[in-house]
């Protein structure tokens, strides 16, 4: 679960991580009120997407005035990022910054651990740095039976800042950040950038953070701020609906009894040129009605131009599962093409019940895989 920079932000001053001043607005004449109460000479009007970037797209803009607040609060609310419409903005302090740096924590797969991730090389290229010269970013490890104590958080200190000044800041800001990191149940918790000002003071000025989806029973206070993309609702839909889903923007939807075979499918799709369009298990059940709410969910997306429905049938019987997709077709109304592959106990009568239906019957998966990619590529 994502949250906004703002939220962020709040979370960051709870633990004690130093912030600039920064106040919300939806509207424009809060903008100009927030740049009021401020009192700044500066400001910086910025986008609150759920998403990277906002630099670049023009989301974030310097403001000296008011009539200069109004204009860029103007041009940016309702501004589409990355397909994410702006509907909040921050006005925040202008910082004078005399040196920019990366800082994140984040879960490592490899090394099954946290891991405190550094760069001084930071602002809004992290990315770039990332791909082109990796050496640059410094990666250490965090046990988690041991956390980050001073000794640790004193070496990652020093491999980012070489003033003593910086280095004595460093230390309590990356141990709370790593507090905040554990007691919140994060996936990731990043500074980027985390400035030094003229003053020399070290100051997060943009923040970002994701939380565990299945911890958010612990965090009331982190789950009120969930707000799902559609994507992220579909998902949810499915969930309460007992099957899995996850979107993957192709254009040929795959409904899969079986988690493993729903990831051979996607790859048999790839493989013949055809790009999947999400990954879906729908359980052991012939269940009509279940087929029928995994179906709505494929014909929503409408990128989706034919259906390929594979079924193994173990201890489910392809003849009952051909009954019922019969008699959950009764009830759906598409003209969408609908590719269908039954292999396992009762195979042959449930083929037979198909025939003469609207369905295209795939003999095996890989003649199924075939005449749906090609159905695909027609439409």
């Amino acid at each position: 679960m994502k949250v906004h920079e703002y939220q962020a932000k709040g979370f960051f001053a709870q633990y004690g991580l130093p912030v600039d001043r920064s106040i919300l607005c939806h509207s424009v004449d809060e903008a100009v009120e927030a740049y009021r109460k401020l009192g700044l000479e500066k400001v910086v009007v910025k986008a609150q997407v759920h998403t990277g970037g906002r630099g670049k797209a023009g989301g974030v803009k310097l403001a000296a005035s008011e009539d200069e607040v109004r204009r860029h609060a103007g041009n940016i609310l309702g501004m589409n990022i990355k397909g994410f419409t702006v509907d909040r903005i921050l006005i925040g302090e202008a910082v004078d910054i005399a040196s920019e740096y990366y800082v994140s924590i984040l879960v490592d797969r490899r090394t099954k651990s946290p891991i405190l991730m550094l760069s001084r090389e930071g602002g809004m290229e992290i990315e770039k740095v990332a791909k082109e010269t990796p050496e640059k970013i410094i990666k250490i490890a965090i046990d988690p039976l041991v956390g980050l104590p001073v000794y640790k958080a004193r070496e990652a200190a020093f491999a980012l800042f070489d003033d003593m000044a910086q280095v004595k800041q460093a230390i309590p800001l990356f141990q709370n950040l790593y507090r905040l990191f554990v007691e919140k149940d994060a996936s990731l918790a990043e500074i980027n950038p985390l400035i030094v000002d003229k003053s020399g003071d070290l100051k997060a000025i943009d923040a970002k953070m994701t939380f565990d989806n299945n911890a958010l029973f612990r965090h009331p206070d982190v789950a009120e701020l969930n707000e799902p993309t559609e994507e992220e609702k579909k998902e949810l839909y499915a969930k309460e609906k007992g099957f899995s889903y996850v979107n993957l923007g192709g254009n040929i939807g795959c409904m899969v009894n079986g988690a493993g075979l729903a990831m051979a499918t996607m790859d048999m799709i790839k493989l013949y040129g055809g790009d999947p369009a999400n990954f879906l298990d729908i359980g052991g059940s012939s269940n009509p009605q279940k087929i029928v709410e995994a179906m709505k969910l494929l014909l929503s997306d409408r990128h989706v131009k034919v259906v390929l429905i594979n079924i193994f049938g173990g201890i489910t019987r392809c003849d009952d599962v051909a009954k019922g997709l019969i008699e959950a077709f009764k009830e759906l109304d598409t003209s969408m093409p609908i590719v269908i592959r039954l292999t396992g106990t009762n195979e042959s009568e449930g083929r037979a019940l198909l025939q003469g239906t609207k369905f295209t019957v795939g003999t095996t998966m890989a003649d199924a895989g075939h005449k749906a990619v090609e159905i695909a590529a027609k439409l």
